[in-house]
This record gives structure tokens, sequence and C-alpha cells, in this order.
């Protein structure tokens, strides 16, 4: 009895050390993200500005109204006019530079408070994440509660699939009361929508729907090979994700142009459902094979250090190891990558609403600066620069009635702005560097954004975030 009295004391003092070890490891992980406290940013402390001078690209229509003064209060545009008078607002002089709406990415995978930095800095000032944890529903009430800039963050639930799709990083599910039950606990812990996944069977995806419509949640669908790709141009399904599930499932793994005409035309007919293409993702693939030194790079100092110690590492490997045993694999994904530009260009000529999502935050594309590539590839594929702008600010303002507040540059709107040096009609690139970001209304200057970047650099937050992965194996 005595030895087990000993034993009990022993395990306790041992659970007692692990629990005093992972809260002292995420006090410091959040210490260090202080940095992003609005009460430790002078300029973000306000966020009513009267800003004149300036060029506004409104991104309401394709023009570009010049000499403007914008009125933001309490985060949100009040004014737009030629000649406006306040006594009591800041007064921001834009220096003949232009305004435009934040770039919003539809698709990201964000790890830590760091990467929020990281969108920031690059002009993004609203993300919609596609992978939904606990730790996610923490930071949105860290976001809304404005303790910290951030861009507006938007996040699905876990990711759905059916029982026959193993991965710790799914939810499987066995049955058609679990379906309608995991999208009634998704809504009531307060996710912002559902993501399908890859193996969901028709049975599952058919609750799935009903209940997300019971429930007023859309739903952001990585298409199932369970059904067939038309399956998806459901109302309720608000965006389908990634250009080379059209090559994989109704193309058969086939460049086929004449079979995309038909997945178009469909597409084209899908009334309220919107294409989300990370081409940028699938591009990465393309670099790693060609590039043996990448994962030495020192972008990837941008990534979440248990990402790129787990995930960029094994999509390192496969694609070195799939090199290795096939010598047509550089051409097939460059060849595939260009069939996606493609894809990209007979639905945009079909009216289909595109919706600019790089899949940032996994194996190498980086947070923040992949929505760049993004548009530059939306460009490569015929779009001039207003249609490319368009995938990023008013395009995804109609896919979910949670963003139909932003993405332009009208009396009513959220304030989240960017100043840019020159005209984005005439030059994509000058949106890499934006001068100002204004978020929620709330001002971040170029040096504080540059901040931003070298604090996610640095970071080495390897077990808090490890932490946080073991916390949603445990509770998704």
């Amino acid at each position: 009895m005595k030895l087990l009295k000993i034993a009990a004391k022993a395990i306790a003092v041992l659970i007692s050390v692990i629990v005093i070890f992972i809260v002292a490891v995420f006090l410091l992980d959040n210490r260090s993200t202080h940095y992003l406290k609005i009460s430790n940013i002078p300029e973000a402390e306000r966020n009513s500005y009267l800003i004149k001078n300036v060029n506004i690209v409104p991104m309401s229509s394709d023009t570009v109204l010049v000499d403007k003064m914008v009125l933001i209060e309490d985060g949100a545009i009040t004014e737009i006019s030629n000649d406006i008078s306040v006594e009591q607002h800041t007064i921001i002089d834009g220096k003949d530079q232009y305004l435009m709406p934040g770039l919003i990415d539809m698709h990201v995978h964000v790890w830590d408070e760091y990467e929020l930095g990281l969108y920031l800095a690059s002009g993004v000032t609203t993300v919609r994440n596609l992978w939904g944890q606990p730790m996610h529903l923490r930071m949105k009430e860290l976001i809304e509660s404005g303790e910290i800039l951030s861009p507006n963050f938007f996040t699905s639930g876990p990711k759905l699939t059916g029982s026959e799709f193993i991965g710790d990083d799914n939810f499987q599910i066995f049955s058609e009361e679990e379906a309608r039950q995991i999208v009634i606990d998704t809504k009531e812990k307060g996710y912002d929508f559902i993501k399908t996944y890859y193996g969901l069977p028709q049975e599952y995806f058919d609750v799935v729907i009903d209940q997300a419509k019971i429930s007023g949640l859309d739903i952001a669908a990585h298409p199932s090979y369970k059904v067939a790709y038309d399956y998806h141009f459901n109302p309720q399904i608000r965006s389908v994700e990634h250009a080379e599930d059209i090559v994989q499932q109704p193309l058969e793994y086939k460049l086929d142009s004449a079979k995309l005409g038909k997945v178009v035309e469909d597409f084209s007919k899908a009334e309220g459902t919107s294409f989300c293409p990370t081409l940028t993702v699938y591009h990465n693939i393309y670099k790693m094979i060609i590039n043996d030194s990448i994962l030495n790079s020192s972008d990837l100092n941008y990534m979440n250090p248990l990402i790129r110690m787990v995930d960029s590492e094994a999509q390192f490997s496969r694609w070195n190891s799939a090199k290795r045993n096939d010598s047509t694999i550089e051409i097939s994904i460059r060849n595939q990558h260009e069939f996606h530009l493609l894809a990209i260009s007979k639905l945009h000529e079909a009216g289909v609403n595109i919706v600019c999502g790089t899949d940032a935050g996994i194996g190498v594309t980086i947070p923040g600066k992949s929505i760049h590539q993004e548009l530059a590839f939306y460009k490569q594929a015929g779009l001039r620069n207003y249609e490319v702008l368009k995938t990023a600010t008013i395009n995804p303002s109609k896919t979910h009635k949670f963003l139909n507040d932003f993405g332009t540059i009208e009396n009513g709107k959220v304030a989240n702005l960017l100043l840019v040096d020159d005209n984005p009609f005439d030059n994509l690139a000058t949106l890499e560097q934006p001068q100002i970001v204004f978020s929620g209304g709330r001002m971040i200057n170029r040096t504080t954004l540059d901040t931003f970047e070298v604090k996610a650099a640095e970071r080495s937050n390897l077990l808090a975030s490890a932490f946080r992965y073991v916390e949603f194996l445990l509770f998704k």
C-alpha cells in the first residue's frame, strides 16, 4: 500500500510538471506575439481617419477616382468625396498614391499568430482558413475582441471525410447520424462554415448539405472522388477548391481540353458556386522537383517551424522520390500547371466567379507572399489587371454573407484598405509592398509591417505548435 501511495504521488508530480511545462511554453509563445497587440502599435490605436489627396481604386467598377478624400469612422468607410471637412479625426496625406481594398485570400492554413502579421505585411486583410481546429476558435475570439492586429479571420470546422480516407488531420464520418451531428457541433462551437473533403461519400454528403442548410452554414468543398464533380454545384456549396481536381476527377488525369469544355459549361450554370484555383500550391510541386535546395530557401523561415519540419520535409521527399522513379515527372507537372492556366482562362470567359486562394501554410507555400504569385498566374492566364484584382477583392465578397462588407471602397464597407505607390491596374507588383495597410480602419505603416515579417522569420514556437496539434488530435 505504501508503494502504491509513493507511485501515485510520483505520477501526480510528473503530471503537474508536464502541465506546468506546457503552460510555460504557451505563455512564452503568447508573450512573443505581443508585437501584434494594438496597444503596442501607436498608429493603430485609433480607427477613425480622414485620408486626403488619394486616387481611389474602388473595385466596384473598372475605374480610378482621382484626387479624392475618404472618411473612416469606427473602422468603416462613411464618406467618399472631393472635399470633406472634419475636425476630430487625424488627417493622412495620401500623397497622390493609390488606395484600394485589402486583399482576400480564400484558402489558407493558419498555424499561429505570427502568420497573421505576415498576411497583413503582404496586403492581405481577410483570410478564410480551411482546416479548423480549437486553436482557431481562440484566435477568432482574440481578433474579434480587438486585442491584436490581424486580417479578418474566418475558419471552417474540421475537414469532413468518409470512413475509408484515413488521416489524423481528417474527421472521418461513419454514419448519417454522425454526419448531421458534426454539422450541428460545428455551428455550436463557433466555426464559420463547413469544409468537406476528398473521401466523403454521397450518403453522408447529402446529410451534410441538408444539415448545413438548416444550421445556416455554407460549405467549401475540396472535391470528393466519391461523387461526380458536378455534384458539387450545389447552392449550399459556396466554393469548389483546387484546379488540379478538375484534372484528377472529371478529366481522369488527362489534359483533355474537350472534356474541360464540358466542366466549364457545367460550372457556368452552377448557381452561387465560386471556384478557388490555388494554382500556387500546385506550381510549388514543380519548384520542389527542379530545386533540390528549396528547403534551404530563406523564404521558408516564414513557415511555421512544425509545418516546415514535418510537412515541408515530407512533401519535398515525396516529390524528390517521384523524380528519381519517373524521369517524366517534371514535364508532366509543368504541363498540368499550364493546363490549369487554360482552365482559368476558360472558366473566366464563361463567367464563373473565380476567387483567389493560395493554400498557403502547407508545403513550401508561404503565408502572405504567395498571394502575389497566385495573382500573377491569373494574369498569365489572360485576365486583365482589373479582372485579376477582382478575384481577391469583390469576387470573394459574393461567396459568403460574412464577406459581403469587404472587397470594395464604398460607403458602409469595412475599412480594409491598402495605400500603394502605383496604379495596380498598370502594375500588380505594387501590391507586394503596400506603404500603409488599414485593417478595420487601424493604420499600420510599412516600418511596422516589415517588423511583422522579421518577427515571424525569427520565431521559435515548434513546441507550442506541436502541443496545439496534439490538442486538435484529442479534441477535434
